[in-house]
């Protein structure tokens, strides 16, 4: 196993389906002054919408169908995020699932926390690691990628 040192201003990324957005809308607004010490990372409408009723600074990427799930999980697997937050909807299947089960994924093998709802994001923002330095640990994939095919 190798090792991750989280810092204590972290990378957050949000990420929320359109039936959720009002959620992780409130939510942001409950926690604003937590995520004021992060750097905040979003898919294109929800960082929008964060900007907006928070008026905090959002780095935005696309839309989460036209590839910023892609995006946030390419930045999770280059370390540059240390937390995902993402609200998606489980009642309604959504046009690019194959990518929001690919976000999901590298955020496990990346082993960065993630909640995908309130009470989970509420553990989250909460904990002391928030604001404090987290020595993950990160399977060893150099097995993995040097293995002969």
């Amino acid at each position: 196993m190798t090792q991750k040192k989280l810092e204590a201003n972290k990378t957050i990324a949000l990420v929320a389906h359109d039936h959720r957005k009002d959620d992780l809308i409130k939510w942001a607004a409950t926690n604003k002054e937590a995520l004021a010490q992060h750097n905040l990372m979003a898919t294109g409408t929800t960082g929008r919408l964060i900007e907006e009723h928070l008026n905090l600074p959002v780095r935005k990427l696309l839309s989460g169908p036209l590839g910023g799930d892609q995006q946030i999980g390419a930045l999770i697997a280059q370390g540059e995020i240390d937390v995902l937050i993402f609200f998606w909807d489980p009642m309604e299947a959504q046009p690019h699932d194959p990518d929001v089960k690919a976000l999901l994924r590298v955020g496990i093998v990346w082993n960065i926390p993630m909640a995908c709802d309130v009470a989970t994001a509420d553990f989250l923002i909460s904990s002391p690691y928030m604001n404090g330095t987290y020595t993950a640990a990160l399977t060893d994939y150099d097995e993995y990628k040097n293995r002969k095919l």
